[in-house]
């Protein structure tokens, strides 16, 4: 039997865990018991990629020692895993031996094959991604929005560019390495563009792996560290279990989108040089916003799911992730969106089935459930569509659709909630056909048995509460999905209350419990000077992709202001005798050589930015309080 080697990211500690990681996470988990549940052995493994530059800055700036430092943030990770009732077999550490001692055998592999080269790197380097960039990399001089700095420095090479044709052929005979499928065409839009050799070492830090290739000063750039961790967990420093896992396993990546280069085309060139097998899928997911905006900590709206656990309870924010989202895309999360699922699909669809059926058999029949298999064709239906469910879920997940294979779930809870309303107990009940009635009850208790474990590795607690009500004594993590009709004769029920209770969502007349994002006085706000100015001119700026130069009359005389808003305007002469609102008292800057000398006001709804217009009526140089 296969191992399923599934991994998480290697996380990066100098931030605490948000719904991004939470979510990565959770699918991987979910994957790992759905694959256990279905009797196949299993590696999931997560952990830290604590080396590199920022590490080492946030050390110092903290007063502490590298190690010091990652041991306290690994806290803030280790501990959310537990909350979220996270499933991982192992815990890689990029400081542990075991993974220094993984790194090195690679590096002396990828160095024999003659793919390793001392030289000198002279460009663009992004710190807080951890990455060295090209120009064609940047947008108006950003790296994904991010500030880069200009870097000369000693470094050794990996020959990347050599592996670009064998990348290629390596896409072209594996359609389902890169999942989803789509994600290809880009890493081979990226590859034609012809890729440079990857510099793996950096001498103006120390936190890090040394590089023992006769340099001392050298250490391992961190993406030559990093990935290797996924090779640390299939444990390559012992043949038999990396054999196990990984040669003859089936291994996937889950990641973001975000970092889909580095696992799909500096991974596998990496393996390919060490003569290592390639992963045989990487899953790249798509970003979460928030009420269809981004998540960012100017913005203030940086989901906790700490606190969303303790909101709604660890079952419901673990289904709403995997269920509200569709594989490779970009979901949104939102209040509204969580209740409704919760009060949906868990509260009326499931929570309703446990509650009716243990309810209906209290009422006919007392405590205890009378095995009784005389089943009719409307029985033999329902047992059919489950078979028939196991493996659509199981099919789904192999596409790494986990929305589509809780849905596969949530047709056979629908399935036995009509089943309810077609056998119509209550009147079986009233004309006393009580072997018939005996069928039924029956047959809803080992469907809602099986149901508990089959939603198990999503409901990692509320599974279990069902078997607990129904009075089985079984561990739902070691259920056996395939042995239907074995609901134990005479079991007795246990105490029963909801599951799934529904929330009522209270309107608020207004907020009474404001979390202001850098808050200010009203003192504070006297000092900006906001006025109506005219705009008298409004040209681009020659070489720039962004900025506009507009000429302003304010109410004294003409200025000058620079503003990086000319991918929202395309017909500049509409804009030519608005009237619209400036900050006038603003220090002048010097922006692209051009002086600015005020600033003009503008909203943002969903990345588009329009500059707030005011009435011709009002006259200029009206003041804004």
């Amino acid at each position: 039997m296969k191992t399923k080697y599934i991994t998480t990211p290697i996380y990066y500690p100098n931030a605490k865990p948000h719904i991004g990681t939470a979510y990565t996470t959770i699918m991987c988990d979910t994957l790992a018991r759905f694959e256990r549940l279905y009797g196949n052995n299993v590696i999931f493994t997560t952990g830290l990629d604590e080396h590199g530059q920022k590490i080492q800055e946030a050390a110092e700036k903290n007063n502490v020692s590298p190690q010091k430092w990652v041991d306290k943030m690994n806290e803030n990770f280790t501990s959310i895993w537990k909350v979220l009732k996270i499933s991982n077999d192992d815990y890689i550490r990029t400081t542990s031996d075991r993974h220094i001692e993984t790194v090195k055998e690679i590096v002396k592999k990828v160095y024999e094959n003659g793919d390793i080269y001392l030289g000198e790197y002279k460009g663009k380097y992004c710190v807080s991604e951890e990455t060295f960039v090209t120009e064609s990399q940047l947008v108006d001089g950003k790296y994904l929005g991010k500030e880069v700095i200009e870097v000369s420095e000693p470094t050794y090479f990996f020959k990347l560019s050599k592996y670009a044709d064998k990348l290629l052929k390596y896409y072209d005979e594996h359609e389902n390495f890169i999942i989803p499928k789509h994600r290809k065409n880009e890493l081979i839009s990226f590859i034609n563009q012809g890729l440079q050799d990857l510099s793996i070492s950096r001498t103006t830090f120390n936190w890090g792996i040394p590089l023992e290739l006769g340099d001392k000063d050298h250490i391992i750039y961190v993406w030559f560290d990093a990935l290797n961790s996924y090779l640390t967990g299939a444990g390559y420093l012992d043949e038999e279990k990396f054999n196990n896992t990984w040669n003859n396993g089936e291994v996937y990546h889950f990641i973001g989108k975000d970092i889909l280069r580095f696992h799909a085309i500096i991974w596998p060139a990496m393996l390919m040089s060490a003569g290592v097998k390639l992963p045989d899928h990487i899953a790249a997911h798509g970003w979460w916003t928030v009420d269809g905006e981004k998540m960012s900590k100017s913005l203030g709206n940086v989901v906790d799911p700490l606190e969303e656990v303790e909101k709604y309870g660890l079952d419901p924010f673990r289904y709403f992730l995997l269920r509200e989202s569709t594989f490779g895309a970009d979901a949104n999360y939102s209040t509204d969106s969580m209740i409704q699922r919760i009060n949906s699909d868990l509260a009326n669809d499931l929570g309703n089935l446990l509650n009716r059926t243990i309810g209906m058999q209290r009422k006919y029949f007392g405590d205890t459930i009378i095995k009784s298999t005389n089943l009719s064709e409307i029985e033999k239906n329902v047992y059919e569509l489950y078979d028939n469910t196991v493996k659509n879920v199981y099919s789904k997940l192999n596409e790494c659709n986990f929305s589509e294979a809780i849905k596969e779930i949530w047709i056979l809870i629908s399935r036995m909630n009509k089943y309810i309303d077609e056998t119509m107990p209550w009147i079986l009940h009233k004309e006393n056909n009580t072997d018939r009635l005996k069928v039924v009850m029956y047959t809803l208790f080992d469907m809602l048995r099986n149901i508990a474990y089959l939603i198990s590795p999503v409901l990692v607690e509320s599974s279990q509460k069902m078997l607990n009500q129904m009075g089985l004594d079984e561990d739902v993590t070691k259920g056996n999905i395939y042995n239907i009709g074995q609901f134990k004769d005479n079991t007795t029920l246990s105490e029963s209350y909801p599951i799934f209770p529904r929330i009522e969502k209270v309107e608020k007349e207004f907020e009474d419990n404001l979390d202001i994002t850098n808050p200010i006085t009203i003192d504070d706000f006297s000092k900006v000077n906001i006025e109506v100015v005219e705009i008298l001119k409004a040209e681009k700026i020659e070489g720039s992709n962004s900025l506009l130069r507009f000429i302003i009359q304010t109410s004294k005389e003409k200025r000058q202001v620079i503003s990086g808003i000319a991918k929202h305007y395309k017909n500049l002469d509409e804009l030519v005798s608005k009237k619209v609102l400036a900050v006038v008292n603003l220090k002048p800057v010097t922006i692209s050589n051009h002086l600015s000398q005020a600033m003009l006001l503008t909203t943002v709804e969903k990345k588009k930015i329009k500059l707030i217009e005011v009435d011709n009526a009002i006259k200029l140089g009206t003041i804004i309080k």
